[in-house]
C-alpha cells in the first residue's frame, strides 16, 4: 500500500459512516474507488445506511448543543489546530486528492492549500462575526442584530474538488456554532475519511464531543436523505444544475436552506486590445487544468474579429506543447478524466459538435496504450462553433475549447450573457472602457467577473459563486459566514413606560 495512504490512515477497507471519533462497524464495503490514473483500486468504503444516518444525525444534533455554548474564538482556535495539521500533512493529502480524482499534483497541493487558507481566514473571522446597532424611533429603547448558530449543516460535495470546497464550508460553519454532516461525492470517497480521520485528531486532543463533524458515504440515496431532513436547517450542495434543481425542490418543500454551488459554461472575451502574451497562458490553463472538470473551466472563447485568427493560431500552437499522463509526474499538464463515464460524454459532446457542424482545429480522442491503460486519458480539443448552438449551450466537464467570433462590445457581452450558467467570466483588454462596461450592471450577469485573468481558480478572500442555473450561493470569503447563522433583531425597553412603533395608542 502506498505510503501516502497509510499515513491519512485508510486500509483496504474503510468505515463509510463516522460521527465523531467513532465509525460504525460495517462490513458491505459497496463503494470501490479505483484511481482514474491507472485504473487501480485503491481502497473501498461501506454506504451509510438510513439506521446510521439516525445515529448520525442524533450525535450530530447533541454535539451542536455543546459546540454552541464555546466562545467563538476558542471554536476558531480549533479551526487554527485542523490547519496546522493540514500544514503537516499537505504533501500527502494533495497526493491522495491527485491520486483518487486525477487533477495534476500541483493541483492536489493547491486544493490543500485552499483548504489551510480557508481555516486561517475562519480563525479571524472568529473574531468578528458582527451585528448591527441602529437607533429606535421609541425613547428609551435600544434595537441591534446579532448572528446564532444555524444547527447542523449538511454538506454535499463534488469530485472535482473533493476536499477544499468541504472546507470553504465547515471551516466556515464551525466557527459559527454550527456541525456538520459531508457525503463526499461516491467518486472520491477517500479523500472525505482522509480528512475525517485528520479533524478526528483535532477531537481527541481537545476532548470535544463526537459529532461536530460526521461524514456519510453513498449514492444520491443518501443524499436524499440528508436533504428532506428537518433536523438539517442548511443543505450545502456542489455540483449539477440537475442535481442542484433536485435539492433546491426538496429542501424548499420543508421550507429548509439551500447554498447551490452549480455549473459553468464559462467565457473569456478577447477584445482588440487584449495583451496576447499574457492571455495565451491564462486560457489554455482555463481550459485544460484539471482535465477541464473545474466548474470555473473555460468553455469559451468570444474573440473579436480582428485579432481572431491570431488567437487560434497561438492556442493551436500551445495545445500542442501540453503534456498529458500521470497527475502525480510533475512534468506533466494534464492527467485523466475522472471514469470512462465522462470520456463517453467528452467523445458523444465531440460527435455533436461535428454534427452541428463545428470545425474542429485541434482534433480530440482517448489516449491509448503505455501509461494509459486506465482508459481516462483524452486529449484537449478546440472546435470553432456558434453561440447558439444546444451543445455550446450545455457544460461538458471535458476539456473542450469553443471558440467564436464578434464585432461589437455588445454582441460580446449578449454572446457571454447568453445561457443559463452564470458562474464564472473574464475579459482580456487594456480598454478602460471596455473593463468598466464589462464590470457594469449591464456587462457580466456572473457571481465572478475578472479583467485580464482567466475564469479559472479563485482566492478564498472572496465569496465564490454564481448566478442564474448557477444556483445563486456564496461560499469562502466576504461575508459568506452569514449563511451559515441565523439573524436575530433585538429591542430593548429600558425605560419604564411602553410606548408602541408608529405612535399606535394602545391604552387600558
Amino acid at each position: 500500500m502506498k505510503d501516502f495512504l497509510k499515513n491519512l490512515g485508510l486500509t483496504e477497507n474503510n468505515k463509510g459512516t463516522s460521527t465523531g471519533r467513532k465509525a460504525f462497524d460495517a462490513s458491505n464495503f459497496d463503494i470501490a474507488s479505483h484511481s482514474p490514473v491507472d485504473g487501480k483500486l485503491i481502497g473501498n468504503v461501506s454506504s451509510t445506511t438510513p439506521a446510521e444516518y439516525e445515529q448520525v444525525i442524533q450525535t450530530a444534533v447533541a454535539a451542536q448543543k455543546e459546540w454552541r455554548k464555546k466562545p467563538a474564538p476558542l471554536r476558531g482556535e480549533i479551526v487554527r489546530q485542523f490547519g496546522e495539521k493540514l500544514r503537516a500533512q499537505k504533501e500527502d493529502l494533495g497526493m491522495l486528492v491527485s491520486y483518487e480524482m486525477g487533477k495534476s499534483y500541483q493541483e492536489g497541493l493547491g486544493e490543500v492549500q485552499e483548504m489551510i487558507d480557508i481555516c486561517d481566514f475562519a480563525v479571524g473571522l472568529s473574531r468578528q462575526l458582527h451585528g448591527l446597532t441602529m437607533h429606535s424611533e421609541r425613547p428609551l429603547h435600544r434595537m441591534y442584530e446579532q448572528y446564532h448558530p444555524m444547527g447542523v449543516v449538511g454538506i454535499i460535495s463534488a469530485f472535482n474538488f473533493p476536499v477544499a470546497v468541504w472546507c470553504w464550508n465547515t471551516a466556515l460553519a464551525w466557527v459559527c456554532g454550527d456541525v456538520c454532516i459531508w457525503k463526499p461525492s461516491e467518486k472520491t470517497p477517500l479523500c472525505g475519511v482522509a480528512c475525517q480521520n485528520i479533524f478526528m485528531e483535532v477531537l481527541e486532543e481537545n476532548d470535544l464531543p463526537e459529532g461536530i463533524s460526521c461524514i456519510i458515504n453513498g449514492d444520491y440515496k443518501v443524499g436524499e436523505i440528508m436533504t428532506a431532513d428537518k433536523r438539517v436547517p442548511l443543505i450545502s450542495a456542489t455540483g449539477s444544475i440537475r442535481m442542484g434543481k433536485i435539492v433546491a425542490q426538496t429542501v424548499a418543500a420543508r421550507l429548509g436552506k439551500s447554498l447551490l454551488e452549480l455549473g459553468g459554461n464559462n467565457a473569456v472575451i478577447l477584445t482588440e486590445s487584449t495583451d496576447l502574451k499574457m492571455s495565451v497562458p491564462a486560457l489554455v490553463f482555463g481550459a485544460v487544468g484539471t482535465c477541464g472538470q473545474r466548474c470555473t473551466s473555460t468553455r469559451r472563447l468570444i474573440i473579436h474579429d480582428s485579432i481572431y485568427d491570431t488567437v487560434k493560431d497561438n492556442l493551436v500552437s500551445a495545445y500542442q506543447q501540453i503534456r498529458i499522463g500521470d497527475p502525480l509526474d510533475e512534468n506533466n499538464h494534464v492527467g485523466p478524466l475522472i471514469d470512462k463515464d465522462a470520456v463517453n460524454a467528452y467523445s458523444d459532446t465531440l460527435e455533436q459538435v461535428k454534427a452541428a457542424g463545428g470545425n474542429i482545429l485541434v482534433e480530440g480522442g482517448v489516449l491509448e496504450g503505455a501509461g494509459y491503460e486506465s482508459g481516462c486519458y483524452v486529449k484537449p480539443a478546440i472546435a470553432e462553433v456558434q453561440n447558439d448552438w444546444p451543445i455550446v449551450q450545455h457544460e461538458t466537464f471535458a476539456p473542450i475549447l469553443y471558440l467564436m467570433k464578434y464585432s461589437e462590445f455588445d454582441e460580446a457581452m449578449a454572446m457571454q450573457n447568453g445561457v443559463v450558467q452564470g458562474l464564472s467570466s473574464a475579459i482580456m483588454t487594456t480598454d478602460m472602457r471596455e473593463m468598466e462596461n464589462f464590470l457594469s450592471a449591464e456587462g457580466s450577469d456572473c457571481g465572478i467577473a475578472n479583467v485580464n485573468i482567466g475564469t479559472s481558480g479563485a482566492e478564498i478572500g472572496g465569496a465564490f459563486g454564481g448566478e442564474k442555473e448557477t444556483g445563486g450561493g456564496r461560499e469562502s470569503g466576504s461575508d459568506a459566514w452569514k449563511v451559515y447563522m441565523r439573524r436575530q433583531t433585538n429591542t430593548i425597553n429600558y425605560g419604564t413606560s411602553l410606548p408602541l412603533a408608529q405612535g399606535i395608542k394602545f391604552e387600558l
